[in-house]
């Protein structure tokens, strides 16, 4: 079974293992804490995802966020992260959305999967008629999951494409 599931303590050691392993950055998706050690992870990291999910200790010009794990029954195969709300340098950029999938998982469909579950995840938090998100250029499969989901490319420039999903009432 598929499923997302906030960071939280009970699963901290899968949830490290995880996190440790995923590059610093892939296509667009940045994990700062690659090859942290267990105990920052669980001293500063994992209590930093959890009050940043709460609104609590959010850096000037960042927003409140959540990780989300994407699990497949015991084994987490990859993180999708909610923005809460937009701010300037977000409208711009990275959007509300992004996510990555651990590399010997991809091309099963757990992107399609994990961005169709984050989506309506996404409509119970952000205030916006819109959900935001971007994908670099030379990511096609990245794009067509977004497409796939009912995103459809708002604008472009050299780099990126940037995505829009409407609210569907």
């Amino acid at each position: 079974m598929i499923y997302l599931k906030a960071a939280n303590l009970d699963d901290a050691e899968k949830e490290y293992d995880f996190i440790r392993q995923l590059p610093e950055d892939e296509n667009g998706f940045t994990n700062s804490n690659f090859g942290c050690s267990y105990e920052d992870f669980m001293g500063r990291i994992l209590p930093g995802y959890i009050n940043k999910s709460n609104g609590i200790g959010v850096k000037p010009g960042h927003v409140p966020g959540t990780e989300f794990f994407l699990w497949d029954d015991n084994t987490i195969v990859g993180l999708f992260r909610i923005r809460h709300h937009l701010c300037e340098s977000l409208v711009n950029g990275a959007g509300h959305i992004a996510y990555g999938i651990r590399k010997e998982y991809r091309g099963r469909g757990y992107a399609s999967e994990g961005l169709k579950l984050t989506i309506e995840k996404a409509w119970t938090i952000i205030p916006e008629e819109e959900i935001y998100m971007s994908v670099h250029k030379d990511n096609p499969a990245s794009l067509k999951v977004q497409l796939k989901n009912g995103a459809y490319i708002h604008h472009e420039d050299e780099k990126e494409f940037f995505t829009r999903i409407k609210r569907v009432l």
